[in-house]
């Protein structure tokens, strides 16, 4: 009986997951691919053209969850200490000595985000990350550190120059050294100037104005996201991420106890009222206790995902298809979210 009843869940899990999927392409995405972990066992599907079953796509902003494990794991080892100026440990890589590293992590500098001043055309050209944070700090301070929220990449890029200050190595190293490799994560990886990705990936798509054609934006430099955004991986790499997180497999308790204090994402209550931002994800509230998710956008794709705050059931999809349509996007979005809401509901 019991077994029983698990494979019935798994069924409902797949068809729930694959309603899903059909739903983004049937807005508009090209393909979209999803996984889902619950009672122990993976589930996988697939819509749309193109999509291969364990592909690897381009995380985003994702990336940010990375970066900010890997700081953690070194509060951790007392390498550094969570309420630290990062001029302790960068001298001259911040006008404003008040910004901490919790301030970066927390997104509460109140630094500029620099990716509207990247130049346009230059998706394929490389850029060194000193050089996207003075594009967001020749705007000035938006507010004073501690004060307000408000998502900016630049936050997720100055803690990848952190990390590389204290252990004198690079950012992607560090996450390939201290996540993939103990997690066993086979498909993520950070491109460095590299604009391809592997033969089986989806190619993705973006509409650059209304009613007009979709241009193939698959090739892109992700030194433009760096430790922000620059992660290449899978829905089941991702899946078994969000799992380590929230399980205590990755982070020590007092690390994820930290990773747990949220503030609110000020900017963000329209997608759900009572958002939290902790140190690395989003607190999304709901049944059963909520979940955490990190979202991720590049050019012609989009990522969605979520664990339960026990770690015992992820979820992860991505759709290749960016629509010139604001109104249409945020519908795909909601979609999506929707999904990962029923899934960790359960």
């Amino acid at each position: 009986m019991w077994a029983r009843g698990v494979v019935a869940e798994r069924d409902v899990i797949r068809e729930t997951l694959q309603e899903a999927l059909d739903d983004l392409c049937r807005l508009g995405a090209t393909g979209a691919q999803g996984q889902v972990y619950a009672g122990g066992r993976d589930v996988t599907a697939t819509a749309g053209v193109g999509m291969p079953a364990a592909g690897r796509f381009r995380i985003g902003c994702a990336t940010g969850a990375f970066t900010a494990a890997v700081v953690l794991l070194l509060a951790d080892e007392g390498r550094l200490h969570l309420d630290d100026p990062v001029e302790r440990h960068a001298p001259g890589l911040l006008p404003d000595a008040r910004i901490t590293v919790r301030h970066l992590l927390q997104h509460t500098s109140g630094l500029a985000d620099y990716v509207g001043d990247l130049a346009a055309g230059s998706r394929l050209a490389r850029h060194e990350p000193r050089d996207l944070v003075a594009l967001a700090l020749a705007h000035g301070p938006r507010s004073a550190p501690g004060t307000h929220w408000a998502y900016a990449n630049t936050n997720a890029v100055l803690a990848g120059l952190l990390v590389r200050a204290v252990t004198g190595r690079p950012w992607a190293e560090q996450v390939r050294n201290r996540i993939v490799r103990p997690l066993g994560l086979r498909d993520t990886y950070f491109p460095y100037d590299h604009t391809g990705l592997p033969r089986s990936s989806a190619r993705a798509y973006q509409q650059l104005e209304l009613g007009g054609p979709l241009f193939d934006v698959t090739e892109l430099n992700p030194t433009a996201l760096d430790a922000a955004g620059g992660l290449v991986s899978s829905t089941a790499d991702l899946t078994r991420f969000w799992r380590a997180l929230r399980t205590g497999e990755l982070l020590s308790p007092a690390a994820r106890a930290e990773f747990d204090r949220t503030v609110a994402a000020e900017t963000y209550q329209d997608v759900r009222a009572g958002i939290g931002y902790g140190l690395g994800a989003f607190r999304v509230p709901g049944a059963g206790g909520g979940f955490w998710s990190h979202p991720g956008d590049v050019p012609g794709t989009a990522t969605c995902n979520g664990v339960s705050a026990d770690g015992s059931r992820s979820v992860v999809l991505y759709r290749t298809t960016t629509p010139a349509d604001q109104a249409l996007r945020g519908c795909m979005d909601e979609r999506a979210l929707r999904l990962v809401e029923e899934v960790l509901a359960a």
